[in-house]
């Protein structure tokens, strides 16, 4: 994968467009069952980073992922914040060790994901950001093993990560706000999995128009 953080002006902005685009949406799930200032916080990283993006292209990954880590933690605030801080700042770690092939990406993200489940003392199928953030792992790992095409590996990436905050709409959640509503939070989406959904596929969309 020869994508370098030259493209991250660009995939900040897709992300700003992306959350901007379905924050209606998005902060009616978190009011169903959450606090409903989702998205407010999130917006708050998303122009930090905007601030920064020309600064982040001039940087290698792991120094981005670092940076961009620590923004998100210091900005975003609350759980939200820690989780996606967690994971770019343990990406940044990672890729210190690894090379920025697929398969090293895939053990990169791999790993990173593995951050967040500890620091949220959670996994999938608990209603939270992991259930689209751990079967994008699975689907990196499987395709740096069958040396899955860049474009097939990024559709694919982008339906697992519709179809994991799908799949949080019929859970329990066991974390968070949402937990002491218990099977009431059954039926709806889960705000933090679908922000990170859409995110990933405002990602994608950017990657498959670059050559890799």
């Amino acid at each position: 994968m020869n994508f370098t953080p030259a493209l991250l002006p660009r995939l900040v902005e897709a992300i700003a467009t992306a959350i901007e685009t379905n924050a209606e949406e998005v902060t009616a799930l978190d009011q169903a069952i959450g606090d409903g200032d989702h998205v407010i916080n999130l917006q708050r990283g998303i122009n930090a980073l905007m601030a920064q993006r020309d600064e982040l292209a001039g940087l290698d990954w792991p120094a981005a992922w670092k940076k961009i880590g620590m923004t998100l933690m210091s900005t975003i605030g609350g759980a939200s914040g820690s989780l996606f801080g967690t994971l770019f700042v343990a990406m940044a770690k990672a890729a210190r060790e690894q090379p920025l092939t697929q398969q090293g990406f895939a053990t990169i993200f791999s790993q990173a994901v593995e951050a967040v489940k500890q620091r949220g003392r959670s996994d999938v199928g608990e209603k939270t950001l992991l259930d689209v953030l751990g079967p994008v792992a699975d689907t990196l790992q499987l395709a740096a093993a069958n040396a899955t095409a860049c474009a097939t590996l990024l559709e694919n990436v982008s339906d697992v990560a519709v179809a994991g905050a799908e799949s949080t709409r019929d859970m329990l959640a066991t974390k968070g706000r949402a937990a002491f509503l218990e099977e009431r939070s059954r039926g709806h989406v889960d705000a933090g999995a679908k922000t990170t959904q859409l995110m990933i596929c405002a990602l994608v969309g950017v990657l498959l128009t670059t050559p890799a």
